[in-house]
């Protein structure tokens, strides 16, 4: 029975870490070559527009009511500013971040650049904080929305009443399970309601026009009452200006199109370092998503406004929050609007897929990276439980109220449109194009604009999102705590006069003191000998190799190791290194050199002077401090076995 029960263990922790890199665990070795054909993986990108399309058409469902409640008669106007933001703002701006960031890390990665040591990790934290508001509020608002839909059709709703946040969290949980069940099974579903919700839409709007068409005066009487209500055209365009921000729910499918840019499928001859037929393709993504919800934007903002009653969009009222809805019931009957409510339902249930998978494919490409989580969050799975825990925790917090979370959602989004407008308008001063320069800085002034008057009026969103960036940086500094004795070298590579150093010593007892340089004279090598052999009473017999280590970025987790050979003043050998970490640095170099030469080697310390609190948070945070034991602790850590664990001396 135990061992039926431990085999069963093992193959779930087999399912639940299938795919897991085991960088940054064990002992180094060379890194994996890139798939031979790698420009044929993924999907072709259409499919993979239907999967940020979730997210983005899905909008539909709650964004002409949205835009009714903050502009009133004037809502197809702000929807047509916002249609020209999106247009001739947003969609430059990320064709631009497909351009710079290929792989999926879109504008983050891009300013990260910009910034090294402990302020550029904080600074990808903070945005990471504020994609993870956007994505995770994606998800937990488009299935409150869909159970808004579903306790609302006519006909469940005295079954379902008072039952939203039940429902809400189900549906959640459904999303889950598609993800664990696997990526591709995603994309397929996506594709489905995709076409059949775009349908569907397709036939509500030629009806609500043709009835426009029909009830001539239903236009009159919105002209006459919108000229009666702010006088002319100037004022009411400073009016949807004003109210634009509101909107800005119509923007939430670029960022999520540049996360999932990975998927999309490439041309033969891409290279990792430049996938060509990526990135065209992921623009033709963004271009037809762009222009296809355009087009939706402008007509249900048109058909909603004249054809139903302003006091139906109130809160209570039957077309609030899904105005569409109410259109399809009140012209098509009850019998298609339950098909189209069943479409809707899904559409906003599966919306939730895009911003599942921009999380799965942003968190891990960043914290386990930094040491900021544990090492199986490169797995999908374990992700996709942790993901979906925090939205039943945000989906309980604010009851499944889609009015609610809508200024995070908004924040969210535009802070990642303002990052991903600065970072092009960067790149392009950068390639010294002006005339991009100066176009991308306009785009970065209106989002900026949008973004801070969205704070003013609805802070909400900026505490929610504080509370997701506390809670990222808080797990991320306790994570690399935690795992501060990991061994997180990579890849060793030596050149030859350090390969020869290593193999030659080992015909003895390889004996390596760990040296922190300064002159660089032979005194120094001299007086270090001398201290070593007599501290640890070796006989003057013994030969020793020199190593030093030169610290680098002590921010940064993960690294390789380039070793080099030197012989200086004609007789001290010396191996230099560069790396984030001393101890992490030798510990790795003395394990690869066992194991090329299958002899211990035995590596020489002085005691570090100072507070030892004072030196572990040296080490910490940078690099350095208590060498000595660290390294040790190190070694113990990634060789639990003593007989073959290299022999640390302090004195």
């Amino acid at each position: 029975m135990a061992t039926t029960d431990e085999t069963r263990g093992s193959r779930l922790r087999a399912w639940m870490l299938e795919g897991l890199s085991d960088m940054g665990k064990g002992r180094p070795s060379r890194p994996a070559e890139p798939a031979a054909d790698a420009g044929h993986q993924g999907q072709p990108w259409y499919r993979v527009m239907c999967l940020t399309g979730v997210d983005y058409f899905s909008t539909l469902g709650y964004q002409p009511g949205i835009a009714a409640l903050a502009a009133g008669l004037l809502s197809p106007v702000a929807t047509v500013v916002l249609v020209i933001v999106t247009l001739a703002g947003a969609l430059p701006v990320y064709r631009r971040v497909a351009e710079e960031s290929p792989h999926g890390e879109g504008s983050i990665a891009m300013l990260s650049r910009l910034l090294s040591f402990w302020k550029g990790k904080l600074f990808v934290l903070t945005l990471l904080g504020f994609a993870a508001t956007d994505f995770l509020i994606t998800i937990t608002l488009s299935a409150a929305d869909a159970s808004t839909h579903l306790v609302e059709n006519p006909h469940l709703e005295s079954a379902l009443h008072d039952k939203q946040v039940l429902i809400t969290m189900i549906l959640i949980a459904l999303l889950g399970a598609v993800f664990l069940k696997g990526f591709l099974e995603a994309i397929g579903v996506a594709v489905a309601l995709v076409g059949i919700y775009l349908a569907l839409n397709v036939v509500v709007v030629v009806t609500g026009m043709w009835h426009v068409l029909t009830e001539g005066h239903v236009v009159t009487d919105w002209t006459s009452a919108l000229t009666q209500e702010h006088g002319n055209v100037l004022v009411m365009i400073g009016v949807a200006l004003v109210v634009f921000p509101k909107l800005a729910l119509g923007l939430s499918g670029f960022e999520t199109g540049v996360a999932v840019m990975p998927h999309v499928k490439g041309d033969p001859g891409d290279t990792e370092a430049r996938p060509a037929g990526r990135i065209r393709d992921t623009k033709k993504l963004l271009t037809t998503a762009a222009l296809i919800m355009s087009v939706f934007l402008i007509s249900t903002s048109f058909i909603t406004t004249v054809l139903i009653p302003h006091d139906e969009f109130e809160s209570g009222g039957k077309a609030n929050g899904r105005a569409l809805a109410y259109l399809a019931h009140e012209y098509l009957g009850n019998t298609f609007g339950t098909v189209y409510d069943v479409s809707t339902i899904l559409i906003l249930w599966f919306a939730g897929a895009s911003a599942m998978a921009g999380l799965l494919n942003l968190m891990p490409r960043y914290l386990p990276k930094y040491g900021m989580a544990p090492h199986w969050a490169r797995a999908v799975r374990p992700m996709v439980i942790v993901f979906t825990l925090v939205a039943f925790l945000v989906t309980w917090i604010f009851d499944a109220d889609v009015d609610a979370q809508g200024g995070a959602y908004a924040t969210g989004v535009l802070v990642l449109i303002c990052s991903a407008a600065i970072a092009v308008t960067i790149a392009a001063r950068k390639a010294g194009q002006r005339g991009w320069t100066i176009g991308f800085g306009v785009i970065a002034a209106v989002f900026l604009y949008t973004t801070v008057l969205n704070v003013i009026e609805r802070p909400d969103g900026v505490k929610i999102g504080a509370c997701f960036i506390a809670g990222i940086i808080l797990v991320s500094l306790l994570s690399r705590l935690g795992r501060a004795f990991e061994l997180r070298v990579t890849h060793i590579e030596l050149d030859e006069l350090a390969e020869r150093f290593i193999q030659d010593i080992s015909r003895r007892t390889p004996r390596f003191i760990a040296n922190e340089p300064g002159e660089r004279d032979v005194a120094e090598y001299r007086d270090k000998i001398e201290q070593i052999r007599a501290d640890n009473d070796l006989p003057t017999t013994e030969d020793f190799v020199f190593v030093e280590v030169t610290v680098t970025d002590p921010s940064e987790f993960e690294a390789e190791l380039t070793v080099r050979g030197e012989v200086l003043h004609d007789r001290y050998r010396v191996l230099t290194v560069e790396s984030s970490s001393v101890p992490n640095a030798l510990a790795a170099l003395l394990i690869h050199a066992r194991d090329m030469t299958g002899t211990c080697p035995h590596v020489y310390f002085e005691w570090t002077e100072g507070n030892p609190f004072a030196n572990f948070l040296r080490f910490f945070l940078f690099g350095q401090g208590e060498i000595a034991p660290v390294t040790r602790e190190i070694l113990r850590e990634a060789e639990p076995d003593r007989d073959l664990r290299p022999h640390v001396h302090v004195g």
